[in-house]
């Protein structure tokens, strides 16, 4: 009997349970990310180029080159740093920029919990549409 059940679970489709789980995780993710982004963020950044903001856009934020972005007024010390936007790099600007990047213009509130940052990164990576593995190498 023990053998019948995998057989018959994957001829049935048991196999794309956790496949399911993950993927509706992960939209519950982009999706707590987007209102945290919309609460934390949008003030000054909108997410392409069709809005307006005061900071420059996200959209493919994730693997841009710091300071990079075009026709935005940059801090010296951003546009100088050659930071690529790694989640990692994101993280730190998040939780403190200041400390990540003294002399940015750049002012907000530090956001320091581990999980509304990986739900605002999650909402990055989801409105990155290019592939930008090649520049964070």
């Amino acid at each position: 009997m023990k053998h019948i059940i995998p057989a018959l679970c994957l001829a049935i489709g048991c196999a794309t349970q956790p496949a399911i789980a993950e993927t509706a995780f992960e939209k519950i993710k982009v999706d707590a990310g987007a209102q945290l982004f919309a609460a934390e963020c949008r003030r000054c950044h909108a997410t392409d180029a069709d809005h307006e903001s005061y900071g420059p856009p996200l959209e493919n934020v994730i693997g841009r080159a710091a300071g990079s972005y075009p026709d935005y007024e940059y801090s010296i010390a951003l546009e100088a740093s050659g930071i690529v936007w790694t989640p990692a790099a994101l993280r730190a600007w998040m939780e403190d920029n200041d400390g990540f990047m003294p002399g940015t213009k750049m002012r907000h509130v530090g956001i320091e919990d581990r999980t509304v940052q990986d739900f605002i990164l999650a909402y990055l990576d989801s409105i990155t549409t290019r592939d930008g593995a090649a520049i964070s190498e």
